[in-house]
């Protein structure tokens, strides 16, 4: 399968809850996608609102054709970065988490090395309006296997059954 034909599968996965963009995503990705969720507890009566919460996500998608650390540091900074941006603490914001995934043909030793290490955070108003969170996988097709932060573990295995990938770890 070539990365394109990955990167729709992948992204296929994300229709039912996410909006994708493809058409104009941020330079240097491939497609965007953005999840939103909003929750308001009541007592009774709409009126008597109890709280309210929003979340949201954003997800990019980059899929070059070799990988290498110095590519992903820049993938991962131009993510985090246009996340932060979109990014409005407001008294009901919960959480605003940014996810980067890279589907490459070929993933150099050290881009690997560095998937894993690679982490980003933030707490608005010390958690009071909420925090947000980075997750990364990478994927190598000429090899089948898969990297990813602490937090981008789950969605590693995710993209691995998606991709059929031989990786276990």
């Amino acid at each position: 399968m070539t990365r394109h034909e990955v990167l729709e599968k992948v992204l296929k996965s994300f229709r039912t809850y996410y909006n994708i963009n493809t058409s104009n995503p941020v330079p240097g990705f491939a497609a965007e996608a953005l999840f939103e969720h909003h929750d308001e507890q009541y007592f009774l009566v709409k009126r008597a609102k109890l709280s309210e919460s929003d979340a949201r996500e954003f997800v990019y998608f980059a899929t070059p054709e070799r990988l290498t650390s110095s590519l992903l540091e820049e993938l991962d900074r131009k993510a985090w970065e246009d996340g932060m941006a979109k990014t409005d603490p407001k008294p009901n914001h919960r959480s605003s988490d940014v996810t980067l995934i890279v589907i490459a043909d070929r993933v150099d030793p050290e881009a690997i090395a560095s998937a894993k290490k690679l982490k980003h955070g933030k707490s608005y108003m010390m958690g009071l309006r909420g925090y947000s969170n980075y997750r990364l996988v990478v994927h190598d097709l000429s090899s089948g296997l898969s990297a990813a932060n602490r937090l981008g573990s789950e969605l590693k295995k995710t993209i691995d059954n998606i991709c059929g990938s031989p990786d276990k770890n």
